[in-house]
C-alpha cells in the first residue's frame, strides 16, 4: 500500500563554505546498528516449550515462523533473554510467542502467541531496553494459540451418550481419557500393561503431542479447552465432549482410549476404578472425518464391556505456508462496530418469490450495487467447481435444460450438483437455478450482461469489488440432517475444500476485513486451526419452524452455539433472527460472553424489525434489498469512512507539520515538527482508502490560513503531475524531511546512540 506525503515541493538549500576556512569542519559518522538487549517475563512456560521472537525487519525474521529468533532461559527465573544487532535508522516491530522446537525435523510449532492489533515497538529515539512481560503491552492483554504450521489435530467427539455397556455398569458416571501412544510397525505396542494399571500416566507422550479436553456447558470455564487430567474427563448424559490431539505425524500413532469410574463406597482421596479400555489405528481413520465404533475390553478378565461409539475430525495444515505472524484478526472486533448492514447474496435472494430482486443473487453487479448503496458488509456463498475453484453461489444444484431431436421447446430440466461441473461448464453453459427449472420459468434475460453472469470465482471477486467494504464468505458444505440424510452427498474431502477456499482468501484479501462463517461446526473448527488471520463465526438454525432440524446438537440451539464457539475459539455466532424474536434474552446471552453476534433470516427484510435488531445490540444485521431497507443517511462502508477520517488526519498533521517552514528556514534551529505515533499510523495504513490524491487533499478543511495557502499549491501540484511519477518525485526530494514518521526503507534517520 502506498505512503501518502504531505504534498508541498521543498527547495534545497544551498550552503556556501568560505574558502577562507582554517580548519576542515569534522565529519560525523552516523552509527547505522546497535546492539538491542531484549528480555521478557513468562509466568507460565511448558518444559519442553521455549521463547521466540519476530520482528518485521531480517534480522527478526520478518514474521515468519520459520525464522524466529530462540531466546535463551535465564537460569532460576523466569526470564527469556536474546542480544540482537538490529538497525538503528528505524522504529522495529516485533512479538514474542512461546514455540516448540523439533530437533530431528527441525518443525516449529506456534503454541502461543500475542495478538495485540498493534506489535510492540523500539521507537527510534529509545536508547535503554525494557524487560517485557508476555502478552502484555500498550495497557492490554492478547494471547491466542498457534495455528497449524506442521502438526494435525486429531479431534474425538463424545456425543449422544455413546457408551453402551453391560447392565452392571449401566447408569453410572464415566471418565474418558485419551492417551496417544508411539505406534510401531512390525511390534505390538506395549500398552496392556500400563491399561492394567489405574493410572496411564507412565506412558511416554511423543514429542510435540498435547491433549485438551472441553465439554459444552453453560459454564464458559468449561467449555473452554483445558489439558487433560490424570483420569480424563467426565461424560454425563447428554454431554458433548471434545478431545483435541495435537500431533507432528498422526499416521504414527495409535489412541488408547481408558474408562473410569468412582465407587459408591470410593472415600474423598481415593482415585477412580479403571473399568475397561480400547484402541484406536491411524489405518482405522478416513481422510478428513468419520465414526467408528469399537469395542470395550475389561481390564481385569479381557472380555468385552461393551461398545463406544464416537465421531472424528481430522484437521490437516495448510501446504502453503501463507500465514505470519504479522498480525491477527481472529478474535478482534472494534468497539465502534455494532448495527452494521450486511448485504444478503449481495442485493439479496432472488429466488425465494416472484417478487425476488431485480439483479441476480451472488453476482458482481449485485454485490457491486449492494456495496453502492451503503452495504458495511457482503455476504455471500462460496462452493468449488469441479476443478477445484471456489465460486460464489448459493444452492447445492443447478438445471440445466434438455431437449429432445427434432424438438425446438425445452421439455425437461437436468439437476447436477455445482461440484460436478467444472468452472467451464458453469460459466459458458445455459443453467438454470432449481426454482426455473422445476417451475419451467425463465426468470432472468441477462446473457449478454457480463457482470450478471452466475459463478463469478471468489478471486475474481475479491479484485473487484471495492477493498473498503468487508466481506461475509459463508463456506457451504452439506450437513446431515436429523431423519439421517444429507443435503449433497460424496462432496470433496473436507481439508481440501478448505484450502482451496483459504488459499485465494490469504492471496487475494489485501486489507479487505473478512468474517468466514459456515453451518457446519466441523468446518468452523478447520477454518479457525489452519490459519490465524481472520475471524470466523458460526452459523445457527437455533429453534425453528421454517426450517428441518439438523443432527448435530451443537446446532440446535443458540446456546449450544455459544458454547461450540467457546469450545472452537472462534470469534462469534450468526444466529437465526427467528429464534431471536421468540427470546430476544439470547443477544445478551451471547454479548456477556465476549462474543459477536450477527443475525440471518427473512424477519430481517422489514425496516421496523431492522431498527429493532440493531436497538437489541446485534453486531450485525443480513438482509435482502439493501438498498430499500438501508437506514443509512450516508450511503458508504464503516470502514470506507474510517479509512478517509484516518487519511483526513494523517493529511492533517503533515500539513501541519509543513506549515511553520517557511518561518523557521532561516534560523538554525527549526521548531520540532509533529509526527504521528508509528504504531498508530501503522493502523491508519492499514485502513487506507484507495482514493486520488485529489480527492485526499480535497477532503481536508484547515482552518489556519497558512495551512490553506499550502493546500491549495498542493492541489495545483496533484492536477499537473501524473499520479506515478509524483511519487517517485516526492520519494527522491522529501528524504530526511520527515525524520521519524517516514517508514519506507533507505530514509536516513536519526541514531538512538546520536547525541
Amino acid at each position: 500500500m502506498q505512503r501518502w506525503f504531505f504534498l508541498e515541493e521543498r527547495k534545497k538549500k544551498k550552503i556556501n563554505l568560505s574558502r577562507k576556512m582554517s580548519k576542515k569542519q569534522p565529519e560525523t559518522s552516523e552509527i547505522l546498528s546497535q546492539e538491542w538487549v531484549f528480555t521478557v517475563s513468562v509466568s507460565n512456560i511448558g518444559p519442553k516449550e521455549k521463547l521466540v521472537l519476530t520482528g518485521n525487519i531480517g534480522e527478526l525474521g520478518e514474521w515468519d515462523y520459520k525464522k524466529v529468533i530462540f531466546l535463551d532461559h535465564i537460569d532460576g527465573t523466569d526470564l527469556w533473554t536474546k542480544t540482537v544487532i538490529i538497525p538503528n535508522t528505524c522504529d522495529i516491530f516485533y512479538r514474542y510467542a512461546i514455540c516448540l522446537f523439533n530437533e530431528e525435523t527441525k518443525d516449529i510449532i506456534v503454541r502461543r502467541w500475542e495478538t495485540n492489533i498493534h506489535p510492540r515497538v523500539i521507537k527510534e529515539n529509545m536508547l535503554h531496553p525494557i524487560t517485557d512481560i508476555f502478552g502484555e503491552y500498550g495497557g492490554k492483554q492478547n494471547i491466542s494459540k498457534g495455528w497449524l504450521t506442521c502438526q494435525s489435530l486429531v479431534q474425538f467427539k463424545f456425543v449422544n451418550n455413546p457408551l453402551k455397556l453391560k447392565s452392571r455398569l449401566v447408569g453410572r458416571l464415566m471418565n474418558i481419557k485419551i492417551t496417544p501412544v508411539k505406534l510401531s510397525f512390525g511390534a505390538e505396542p506395549q500398552i496392556e500393561d500400563s491399561s492394567l494399571s489405574t493410572d496411564t500416566s507412565d506412558l511416554e507422550v511423543p514429542v510435540g503431542v498435547c491433549v485438551e479436553v472441553a465439554t459444552l456447558d453453560n459454564d464458559p470455564s468449561v467449555c473452554n479447552l483445558q489439558p487433560q487430567e490424570q483420569f480424563g474427563r467426565e461424560y454425563k448424559t447428554n454431554d458433548i465432549m471434545l478431545v483435541n490431539v495435537l500431533a507432528p505425524n498422526p499416521k504414527s500413532l495409535a489412541y488408547l482410549i481408558d474408562f473410569y469410574s468412582y465407587s459408591t463406597r470410593a472415600s474423598v482421596d481415593e482415585p477412580p476404578c479403571h473399568i475397561g479400555y480400547t484402541y484406536v489405528l491411524p489405518n482405522m481413520f478416513k481422510p478428513s472425518e468419520g465414526s467408528l465404533e469399537l469395542p470395550v475390553t475389561c481390564n481385569i478378565k479381557h472380555r468385552p464391556l461393551g461398545t463406544i461409539n464416537f465421531e472424528y475430525l481430522i484437521i490437516s495444515p495448510m501446504e502453503d505456508s501463507l500465514c505470519t505472524l504479522e498480525v491477527s484478526y481472529a478474535k478482534h472486533w472494534d468497539p465502534s462496530w455494532t448495527g452494521l448492514e450486511v448485504g444478503h447474496r449481495g442485493l439479496g435472494a432472488s429466488f425465494k418469490t416472484k417478487e425476488g430482486n431485480a439483479i441476480r443473487e451472488n453476482t458482481i453487479a449485485s454485490l457491486k450495487k449492494a456495496a453502492a448503496s451503503g452495504a458495511d458488509m457482503l455476504e455471500f456463498d462460496v462452493q468449488l467447481s469441479k476443478d477445484m475453484i471456489p465460486v460464489i453461489y448459493h444452492d447445492f444444484h443447478v438445471c440445466i435444460s434438455m431437449k429432445r431431436k427434432k424438438e425446438v421447446d425445452y421439455t425437461e430440466m437436468l439437476e447436477l450438483p455445482v461440484k460436478d461441473l467444472t468452472l467451464e461448464h458453469l460459466q459458458k453453459l445455459k443453467v438454470y437455478h432449481l426454482v426455473e427449472g422445476r417451475n419451467h420459468e425463465i426468470l432472468f434475460f441477462d446473457d449478454d450482461l457480463e457482470e450478471h453472469q452466475p459463478f463469478p470465482t471468489l478471486e475474481d471477486t475479491l479484485k473487484k469489488l471495492d477493498e473498503h467494504v468487508g466481506f461475509n464468505i459463508e463456506l457451504k458444505w452439506t450437513m446431515e440432517l436429523n431423519d439421517g440424510t444429507f443435503e449433497l452427498n460424496n462432496p470433496f474431502d473436507m481439508n481440501t475444500y478448505v484450502d482451496k477456499v483459504l488459499e485465494v482468501v490469504l492471496k487475494y484479501a489485501g486489507q479487505r476485513r473478512i468474517v468466514l462463517s459456515c453451518f457446519n461446526p466441523d468446518i468452523c473448527t478447520m477454518v479457525r486451526n489452519k490459519q490465524n488471520k481472520y475471524p470466523v463465526m458460526f452459523l445457527t438454525v437455533g429453534v425453528s419452524e421454517k426450517y428441518q432440524p439438523y443432527r448435530d446438537p451443537r446446532c440446535l440451539t443458540i446456546p449450544a452455539a455459544v458454547q461450540n464457539a467457546i469450545s472452537s475459539d472462534i470469534l462469534g455466532i450468526v444466529v437465526h433472527t427467528e429464534d431471536l424474536l421468540r427470546d430476544p434474552t439470547q443477544v445478551k446471552l451471547v454479548t456477556d460472553v465476549g462474543l459477536v453476534i450477527f443475525c440471518w433470516g427473512d424477519d430481517n427484510n422489514d425496516k421496523n424489525t431492522i431498527k429493532k435488531l440493531k436497538e437489541m445490540g446485534l453486531h450485525a444485521v443480513i438482509y435482502d434489498k439493501l438498498d430499500e431497507y438501508t437506514t443509512k443517511e450516508v450511503k458508504e462502508s464503516i470502514f470506507l469512512m474510517e479509512a478517509r477520517e484516518s487519511q483526513r488526519e494523517i493529511m492533517h498533521l503533515t500539513a501541519l507539520e509543513a506549515s511553520p517552514r517557511s518561518e523557521s528556514e532561516s534560523s538554525p534551529r527549526a521548531s520540532p515538527r509533529l509526527c504521528l505515533d508509528l504504531a498508530q499510523r501503522r493502523e491508519f495504513e492499514t485502513r487506507s482508502t484507495v482514493t486520488s490524491l485529489e480527492s485526499l487533499a480535497s477532503s481536508i478543511d484547515i482552518q489556519d490560513d497558512q495551512n490553506e495557502r499550502n493546500l491549495k499549491r498542493n492541489r495545483e501540484l496533484i492536477r499537473t503531475i501524473d499520479k506515478e511519477s509524483q511519487v517517485k518525485e516526492q520519494r527522491n526530494s522529501f528524504k530526511g524531511l520527515f525524520t521519524s514518521c517516514d517508514t519506507f526503507k533507505g530514509s536516513p534517520k536519526k541514531s538512538r546512540k546520536e547525541d
